[in-house]
């Protein structure tokens, strides 16, 4: 039972490192779409890190609305501001693979960790000893943190509402 508790404190250790390796460079990328691809890896990463935690609820709520939906908001995003276009100025002119071989090497190391996970029983059955359901999360959301949960969608709108408001073009003689 410990080396089971012990493996899956590595593998977590694992996941969080390459959430944050990817994170870091999401960050410093000069390549908007670089950085989206690595934001992808960050984001399984974490729900990675949530399912260790024995959270599968929210590792798939993870995985569905923010790896799936938000990114392809950013996504088109980056096609709706032409973000690309400057880039294409400074890009390396290089076609090889060794521009994405980062983001390729971080998912492949997830991949390994995931088929290690679902492949070992005793971690699996660790896993279910403390699993959330999710009727417990909802009596959360909508119990003590209500509030919480309510301020950030209104943020969420905020943002939302601002950068339609930063996209779309000036019209001479129009008023807000």
């Amino acid at each position: 039972m410990l080396t089971d508790l012990a493996t899956i404190d590595s593998l977590f250790y694992l996941a969080a490192t390459v959430a944050v390796i990817a994170s870091l460079k999401v960050v410093t990328g000069s390549n908007t779409v670089h950085a989206l691809l690595y934001l992808v890896v960050s984001l399984l990463a974490v729900a990675v890190c949530f399912y260790l935690m024995g959270a599968p609820f929210a590792a798939g709520l993870e995985v569905i609305v923010y790896a799936g939906a938000i990114l392809v908001l950013f996504v088109f995003a980056v096609l709706m501001f032409g973000l690309g276009k400057d880039e294409t100025i400074n890009a390396p002119k290089s076609k090889s693979v060794a521009n994405m071989f980062g983001a390729m090497l971080l998912a492949f190391a997830l991949l390994l960790e995931l088929t290690v996970i679902i492949n070992n029983a005793q971690i699996q059955q660790t896993l279910q000893a403390n699993v959330v359901s999710s009727k417990a999360v909802g009596i959360m959301l909508y119990g003590p943190y209500l509030l919480a949960v309510e301020i950030a969608s209104f943020l969420l709108l905020a943002g939302l509402l601002a950068g339609y408001h930063y996209a779309k073009p000036d019209v001479q003689g129009s008023q807000l």
